[in-house]
């Protein structure tokens, strides 16, 4: 990955780690990384549901926001989770895709959520 492209992806996981606690959620860990790979962001809503945030940042119109987290990518980060599930008392689990899309021009930046993705984003 380039150094561009870690950039938009720290830009687009700080867009979401304020709308996550815009709504009163509280970042409990940011880049947890494991054998295959990381969750960008785990985050606890006011109600105690943990939820394991999958950001995909793009820049203009560009392929693969929502649609580059299938079933492969959510299996991965369900096995993640239970890594960092271990030993905590937590009940209430979701996982969510947030895909940032910023116009490449204006710099406006539009956010789409997916809540409770099991399968994937597509």
């Amino acid at each position: 990955m380039t150094t561009s492209q870690q950039q938009l992806g720290a830009f687009g996981e700080d867009i979401a780690a304020s709308h996550y606690s815009s709504r009163g959620g509280v970042i409990l860990e940011r880049n947890f990384r494991y054998p295959n790979g990381e969750i960008d962001i785990i985050v606890q809503e006011p109600d105690g549901t943990v939820v394991f945030v999958e950001v995909k940042t793009r820049r203009g119109e560009s392929f693969g926001g929502a649609e580059a987290v299938g079933r492969s990518k959510m299996a991965r980060i369900k096995k993640a989770a239970a890594l960092w599930l271990r030993g905590k008392p937590y009940f209430n689990l979701r996982f969510d895709v947030l895909v940032v899309q910023m116009d490449a021009f204006t710099g406006e930046v539009e956010i789409d959520s997916y809540e409770g993705v099991d399968h994937g984003a597509r």
